[in-house]
C-alpha cells in the first residue's frame, strides 16, 4: 500500500476524525477516504461507509487500530463484560507505553506488532511493563510467530495471533511474573485522586503538608505499602478508569468501538454520532482522487 494511503487510513479511524464529526458534522479525512475507498456510495449512510473503509484495513492494512479494536471487540466485548473489565490505552510505563491494558480480577497488558511493525524494541518494552504489571502477552500476527516463539520460549510473556479471519489465538499463555514490580514506576502512573485513594486506604488520612511538598510525601507514603499489597491497591483503581453508559455503547458499529470507549462520550455526543451513522453524506463526489 502507498504512504499516501496509509496515511489516510491512519487518520481515518483517530479521536480527532470522529471529534470533528461529532462536533463539526464533516470531516475533510473521512470524505476524501470514502472517495478513495468506496465503490458506489450515493445512496449509502455513513454507517455502511465506515464499514466499507474498515473492510480495507481488514483485507489490506492491518494498522494498529485494527488490532486495538479487535482485541477489544474479542476480549472485552466478547469473552468479558465491560461492566466487569476496564481495558486502558496507551498507557506510560516507564519508557515505553502499553498499547492496550485489560483489567478484571487481574491485569494483562498487551504489546501489539502488527504486519507492519518490527520487533527490534520489544523486549525492553516488556521488561518495562513487568515494573508495573504481572502479565504480559504480545498481540500479533502469523508471520511474527516463529521469531516470537523462539525469543519468548523461556519468559514468563504470552503470545496471542490475529488470525486471518479476525479471531485471536492464543499460542503462548503469560505466566504471573513479580520479581520486577516497582513502586516508583506504578505510583507515576496513578492519577492524583487514586494515589490519594490508596493512600487514605492504608494510612487513614493524607499528608497535611504544602502544596509544594505534598506530591513528594505522597510518594513517600506509598513506598511504606507492601509491593504486593500496593500491586492489588493499583489494578483495583485503574479498573475504576474508562466508565461508560453500557446501553448506549452498545449502539456503536463495530468498526467504531475502540475509538468511543476511549473518547469519553457523554449522551449527547452519542446521540449526534447515532445521527451521524444513519445520514446519507451528502459531500461524496464521485470523481477520483
Amino acid at each position: 500500500m502507498s504512504t499516501d494511503n496509509s496515511i489516510l487510513l491512519n487518520r481515518v479511524f483517530t479521536r480527532n476524525t470522529i471529534r470533528e464529526i461529532i462536533e463539526d458534522n464533516q470531516s475533510d479525512t473521512y470524505v476524501t477516504a470514502i472517495r478513495r475507498y468506496v465503490d458506489n456510495p450515493i445512496g449509502k449512510n455513513n454507517s455502511e461507509l465506515i464499514s466499507e473503509i474498515y473492510g480495507v484495513l481488514r483485507k489490506e492494512y492491518r494498522n494498529e487500530y485494527y488490532y486495538k479494536n479487535t482485541i477489544l471487540n474479542k476480549l472485552l466485548l466478547g469473552v468479558h463484560k465491560p461492566t466487569t473489565t476496564t481495558a486502558l490505552t496507551e498507557v506510560p510505563i516507564g519508557k515505553a507505553k502499553a498499547d492496550f491494558v485489560l483489567i478484571n480480577g487481574r491485569a494483562i497488558v498487551y504489546e501489539i506488532k502488527t504486519e507492519l511493525d518490527n520487533l527490534d524494541r520489544l523486549e525492553s518494552q516488556i521488561d518495562n511493563y513487568y515494573r508495573a504489571f504481572t502479565r504480559v502477552s504480545v498481540l500479533t500476527c502469523e508471520e511474527h510467530f516463529d521469531a516470537l516463539r523462539k525469543r519468548l520460549a523461556n519468559s514468563p510473556v504470552g503470545i496471542c495471533i490475529l488470525t486471518k479471519r479476525g479471531t485471536i489465538s492464543e499460542r503462548k499463555k503469560p505466566e504471573e511474573y513479580l520479581d520486577d514490580l516497582n513502586l516508583d514506576t506504578m505510583f507515576r502512573i496513578l492519577r492524583k485522586r487514586e494515589y490519594e485513594a490508596i493512600i487514605m486506604k492504608h494510612f487513614g488520612k493524607l499528608p497535611g503538608v504544602s502544596q509544594f511538598e505534598y506530591y513528594r510525601c505522597c510518594k513517600r507514603q506509598f513506598y511504606q505499602i507492601e509491593i504486593i499489597k500496593a500491586y492489588e491497591d493499583f489494578v483495583t483503581i485503574l479498573k475504576k478508569r474508562c466508565r461508560i453508559d453500557v446501553e448506549l455503547y452498545t449502539r456503536i458499529p463495530y468498526e467504531l468501538k475502540f475509538l468511543v470507549y476511549f473518547c469519553d462520550f457523554k449522551v449527547a455526543d452519542y446521540s449526534k454520532l447515532d445521527a451521524f451513522l444513519h445520514r446519507k453524506e451528502a459531500r461524496i463526489c464521485t470523481s477520483p482522487i
